[in-house]
C-alpha cells in the first residue's frame, strides 16, 4: 500500500484527533510503510516560476506567479505491479513522470528507487547505474524520435552510452533481438522513422527503453496517440513483457478503459494531488470520490445501453489561482463549509487513500 503524508509532509501513524470515521469504518493517517515496494514517491511536489519578465514586473508592479504542478504526491509501486494516474489534463501526471525519472528537480519530497534516494544518486557518478534501471516511454512517438537516424542507431544508443556492447556485430544482433520482442523484424533497423506508423514507432521506442535491461518503466501516455486496434496491440506487449521481464510500470493515462485492463492499482490526480488511490478492482466497482464517480460516470457501459451518460461537470480551475480549501469543491455535489474552508489530507477509509471531507464524515 502507499505511503502518505499531510499538508507538513510529516509521516504519523495514528488517527487524526477530532476527526470522527464514518459509520462502519476507519480513519487513519498513512504512515511509512517497510516493505518491499520498488518504486516510493514520499510528499512529491514541483513548482514552477511563470512570472512576467523581471522589467514587465518592475514597470508595470507585477507580483511573481508560481504554479503548483504537483502538491504533495505519495504513493508506492511493488516490483512486478503497475500504478496507473488518471485525471484530466494539467492535473500534474506528467510532471510526475518526468520527476520520477529525473528531468524535473523536485521542489518538494522525492522518491527512493530499491531503498535509494534517486534524486540524490542522479547527480552523482553512479547516477547513471540507476538510470539504465528506470527508463521513460514518451507520450508521441512521432517526437520522440529522432528522425535523421536509422532505427538501429535509436535502439543502440543507450547500449553504447552505458557501455553495455562494444562489439558492431554484437550490438546489431542486441537490436535485432530488441525489435523482435516488441513485434518488429530485425531487418527493420536499416530504415528510419518516418518510414513506420505511429503504432511502429511506439513498438521502437519501447524497444529503445527495454535497451539497459530496466526494471521499472515510465509509461506516459504511451497509446494515447494510436488507433484504438493498435492501442490494443502496443499493451498487449506491454503486458507480456512485465510478465516476461518481471517490469514495474508507472502508466500514466486519461483513458479509464486503458488503465482497467493495464493497472494493479490506480490513482486518480486533480490539480497537483492524489484525491484517491485504491485497488483497481475497489476503485472501479466502489468508486468513493466524488471526482472519481463524475469520470466512471462518463464513460459509456455495454450493459447500460440506451442510459444516458452523466457528462464531465464543470471546468478545472486556473491552476495559477486554485480554490481554496479542497480544489474540486466549486464543481462537486456535495460541497459544504469546510470543503471550502479546509484542504482534505489524503487519509486510507476502509482499506482507500482518499482526499474527502464527505468521505471522511460518512456523507457519501
Amino acid at each position: 500500500m502507499s505511503a502518505t503524508s499531510n499538508r507538513t509532509g510529516e509521516f504519523s501513524a495514528g488517527p487524526p484527533q477530532g476527526k470522527l470515521a464514518p459509520s462502519g469504518g476507519s480513519v487513519v493517517r498513512e504512515a511509512t510503510s517497510v516493505g518491499a515496494a520498488l518504486v516510493q514517491a514520499h510528499d512529491l511536489a514541483k513548482s514552477f516560476d511563470v512570472s512576467p519578465p523581471w522589467l514587465n514586473r518592475v514597470l508595470e508592479g507585477k507580483p511573481r506567479v508560481t504554479l503548483r504542478a504537483v502538491d504533495g504526491v505519495s504513493f508506492e509501486i511493488e516490483k512486478g505491479k503497475t500504478l496507473a494516474l488518471v485525471g484530466e489534463s494539467g492535473c500534474g501526471k506528467s510532471t510526475v513522470a518526468r520527476l520520477l525519472v529525473g528531468l524535473y528537480e523536485p521542489t518538494r519530497g522525492g522518491f527512493t528507487f530499491d531503498q535509494q534516494d534517486a534524486h540524490a544518486a542522479f547527480k552523482t557518478p553512479q547516477g547513471l547505474k540507476l538510470r539504465r534501471r528506470i527508463q521513460m516511454i514518451f507520450q508521441d512517438p512521432y517526437a520522440s524520435l529522432n528522425p535523421r537516424w536509422l532505427v538501429e542507431d535509436i535502439v543502440g544508443e543507450p547500449l553504447i552510452e552505458h557501455d553495455l556492447v562494444i562489439d558492431p556485430a554484437e550490438l546489431k544482433k542486441k537490436v535485432g533481438d530488441l525489435l523482435r520482442s516488441v513485434g518488429l523484424s530485425p531487418l527493420d533497423m536499416l530504415k528510419y522513422p518516418h518510414q513506420f506508423s505511429g503504432g511502429q514507432r511506439q513498438r521502437i521506442s519501447i524497444a529503445r527503453a527495454l535497451a539497459t535491461e530496466p526494471e521499472f518503466l515510465v509509461c506516459d501516455e504511451p497509446t494515447s496517440a494510436l488507433d484504438v486496434s493498435v492501442q490494443a496491440q502496443v499493451l498487449n506487449i506491454m503486458k507480456d513483457l512485465q510478465r516476461e521481464r518481471g517490469l514495474t510500470y508507472l502508466f500514466i493515462s486519461h483513458n479509464l478503459a486503458v488503465v482497467r485492463h493495464v493497472s494493479d492499482q490506480v490513482g486518480v490526480m486533480y490539480l497537483g494531488r492524489l484525491v484517491e488511490l485504491a485497488d483497481k478492482h475497489t476503485l472501479f466497482d466502489s468508486p468513493k470520490h466524488p471526482y472519481t464517480r463524475m469520470l466512471l460516470d462518463a464513460i459509456p457501459k455495454m450493459h447500460d445501453t440506451g442510459r444516458a451518460r452523466s457528462p464531465v461537470q464543470g471546468e478545472v480551475p486556473n491552476p495559477l489561482n486554485p480554490p481554496s480549501g479542497c480544489t474540486f469543491h466549486p464543481r462537486c455535489p456535495h460541497v459544504n463549509e469546510r470543503c471550502r474552508a479546509e484542504r482534505p489530507d489524503l487519509l486510507s477509509i476502509n482499506g482507500v487513500k482518499i482526499a474527502c471531507h464527505a468521505v471522511e464524515e460518512g456523507r457519501i
